[in-house]
């Protein structure tokens, strides 16, 4: 086997494991957007600290959000490359 099929699965198997990692980011997005849900509702008509806490919610969720967009532009970045490489081997 030849040295762009090597560059080829090693672009498949990072993108295995970006597609993972996804996966478990989303996950982790929909537990934080319950709990963000039920800041914001406390928070409503709540104390300081409900307020504070929805903040800190809020935060979290932008937070996983935005992982997983740069998760999205990795997978796009390695899916392209080996596109490329593929064209290559044609």
């Amino acid at each position: 086997m030849g040295r762009l099929e090597n560059r080829i699965f090693k672009l498949n198997d990072t993108i295995a494991a970006l597609r993972q990692e996804q996966r478990q980011a989303r996950e982790e997005l929909v537990f934080h957007e319950h709990l963000n849900d039920d800041a914001q509702r406390d928070a409503a008509g709540g104390s300081p600290f409900d307020r504070s806490e929805a903040r800190e919610t809020a935060a979290d969720v932008a937070r996983i959000e935005a992982h997983i967009a740069e998760l999205d532009r990795k997978i796009q970045a390695a899916e392209s490359k080996r596109d490329a490489l593929l064209a290559r081997l044609g």
